[in-house]
């Protein structure tokens, strides 16, 4: 199976760090933000979702960017949304960027209103709605660390790799 993953995540949850390791493991792209708009400045497409469907294409591993509803008729793709308790997230992102408790509060809840807001603009649905997703990981109950490996032996099981 040509396996795409999509990751949505709540800001300071640590998805951007089982991003990466899956990718180590699978040996496949991970594609954030950033690569998405310079596929399409590269590629001259006139949208977001046209520069997601053409990286889907090929294995990979998007996270955010509404990836998970832009390509939800395809069958080889899996959808994962990454939680954590809001103090868990904190205590990471003042770790992360030398933030304050306040600083890092402020940024998170700003994130998180960002992306919300973001994904019932282009997709008419509730962000983190369980629904959207095959599997939801809360790093604050199985650890960022946990979670390429629980994956990982998941998709072995159901043949995905």
């Amino acid at each position: 199976m040509q396996l795409v993953i999509t990751m949505s995540r709540r800001y300071g949850t640590g998805a951007s760090v089982i991003a990466k390791e899956l990718s180590e493991r699978l040996d496949i792209p991970v594609y954030d933000k950033v690569d998405v708009e310079q596929e399409i400045r590269k590629n001259s497409y006139d949208t977001e979702a046209e520069a997601i469907r053409e990286l889907a294409e090929h294995p990979c591993i998007i996270l955010g960017r509404c990836a998970s509803e832009i390509l939800k008729d395809q069958s080889n793709v899996f959808n994962i949304y990454v939680c954590a308790e809001k103090e868990d997230r904190i205590q990471r992102i003042m770790k992360q960027d030398q933030l304050s408790y306040e600083e890092a509060l402020k940024r998170i809840e700003a994130t998180d209103k960002e992306r919300e807001k973001y994904y019932y603009q282009h997709t008419g649905r509730t962000w983190g709605d369980v629904s959207n997703y095959h599997v939801i990981l809360d790093t604050s109950k199985w650890g960022i660390e946990n979670c390429a490996d629980v994956l990982m032996r998941y998709f072995e099981r159901m043949q995905y790799i």
